[in-house]
């Protein structure tokens, strides 16, 4: 053991030694660009997309807006790059969720609710992502499913893991299960927005509506 553990600590050295180092300019750009992305986060966070501006922004950054389009284009480009850091931390969330599960359903609900748990706070936000996606150009919208992707990939590795532990029918439309499920789950926000609604009531309403898209998909007993 003692020799697996100093072969794997010597593997991660090398491979920090063999990445390439920043110089103190392109670290202090990676520096001004994670900035000028918390600040935007903040504010997109509090107000939602349209009436956080680039200005605000960059005072939020302590910067310059020149500072901020020396980074990114515009601020269409800002939020996605925003969206794309929030969902890749969103997927490592509920991967850890999931694995403390055993069934089908049990993974499928830990992983909506630690997803409510992370975003409900940030609700604005969640609201711009939605409806951006609604009137973003084709690009835009591919590279916003893109990102998406790590997430709607656990939901599909819960119900295919489902499939191959007998829980659900080895013909099981895994694809379209995956997109109810996940459709569900964005439009429950709106009882969020505009009804209140808190945690408890949004696990509970995605436990039903998961019971019921898996309903016709559970393998005979």
């Amino acid at each position: 053991m003692r020799d697996i553990a100093l072969s794997s600590a010597q593997t991660a050295s090398d491979s920090e030694a063999d990445a390439p180092r920043l110089n103190r300019r392109q670290a202090a750009k990676v520096r001004t660009r994670q900035k000028v992305l918390d600040a935007a986060r903040t504010l997109f966070a509090e107000r939602g997309y349209e009436p956080a501006t680039i200005r605000d922004i960059a005072k939020g950054a302590g910067m310059s807006t020149g500072a901020v389009f020396a980074n990114f284009q515009d601020k269409a480009e800002l939020f996605e790059a925003v969206l794309a850091e929030d969902l890749a931390r969103l997927a490592e969330s509920l991967k850890a969720a999931v694995a403390a599960e055993s069934s089908v359903r049990g993974r499928l609900v830990a992983a909506m609710t630690a997803a409510y748990h992370e975003s409900l706070e940030h609700l604005p936000l969640v609201q711009a992502v939605v409806a951006r996606s609604w009137f973003q150009p084709v690009a835009a919208e591919m590279r916003s499913r893109a990102a998406a992707r790590p997430v709607s990939v656990i939901v599909s590795d819960a119900l295919q893991a489902g499939v191959r532990e007998g829980e659900l029918r080895q013909d099981a439309d895994i694809r379209l299960l995956g997109e109810l499920i996940y459709g569900a789950f964005i439009a429950n926000y709106r009882h969020a927005a505009y009804d209140g609604w808190g945690i408890e009531q949004l696990t509970t309403q995605i436990s039903k509506q998961i019971d019921i898209v898996l309903a016709g998909a559970l393998a005979r007993q």
